[in-house]
């Protein structure tokens, strides 16, 4: 049973939300304004926050990213912005997923679900992490594909693994470059997209013909398995 907070500001929509959230095993608290959203996130420690970007005391990527400064918590942008600008900003404010409106109860309860299983794995596994043919193995700095060893330099281990621990997310450029380059964000794009095309190529890849690393045009990189 997950614990939600509904941010938005709309008494209908926030009411049919709750009512839908509910009925499908949820437990739920909803906030009408940013602040009271932001303010409820952290103190009852909620599982995952479904935010509206419409909120009328302060836009909702800032309270977004006012809440990524304390909390990892998962968040869902639900929005009528549906042009990838918003996409674009709402991930890089630190959005795990991003619903256009309208939407159906039933597609945004299969979002909030698999945001939820994808989080709650994102922790250091125990083992070698496996997607598909892929093997990285943390402890010992060594990656195989298809039971065939690959040398990377620590750079691209570092990148690889980053991404194999989002694996299905989609990470953009600004979040590389501040975890695994520890740097702040200031057009470093060159050199991750340089990093990312020798990674390719010893993964046997490439841009145009991808199996793992599959790009997201204007928005970032995502470690898939091929299989699926």
């Amino acid at each position: 049973m997950a614990h939600l907070l509904v941010v938005e500001d709309d008494p209908d929509i926030r009411r049919a939300l709750l009512h839908a959230l509910t009925e499908r095993g949820h437990v739920v608290a909803s906030a009408p304004t940013g602040m009271a959203g932001l303010q409820s996130a952290v103190a009852d420690q909620c599982d995952l926050v479904i935010l509206d970007l419409g909120l009328p005391d302060l836009d909702g990527l800032e309270m977004l990213r006012m809440l990524r400064a304390v909390s990892s918590v998962p968040v869902i942008v639900v929005t009528a912005r549906d042009d990838e600008r918003s996409l674009v900003r709402a991930l890089e404010a630190g959005a795990d997923d991003f619903v256009p409106k309208p939407y159906s109860a039933t597609s945004l309860d299969a979002r909030v679900r698999a945001v939820l299983r994808r989080t709650s794995s994102e922790g250091e596994p125990d083992g070698p992490i496996s997607i598909g043919g892929l093997v990285i193995d943390a402890a010992g700095r060594t990656v195989t594909v298809d039971g065939a060893d690959i040398e990377l330099s620590a750079r691209e281990f570092d990148l690889l693994h980053y991404l194999a621990m989002h694996q299905g997310r989609v990470v953009s450029k600004r979040e590389l470059t501040t975890e695994v380059w520890r740097q702040p964000y200031g057009g470093a794009d060159k050199t991750v997209d340089v990093h990312l095309s020798w990674l390719r190529r010893k993964l046997g890849e490439t841009a145009a013909e991808p199996r793992y690393l599959r790009s997201v045009r204007n928005v970032g990189i995502k470690l898939v398995d091929p299989t699926e």
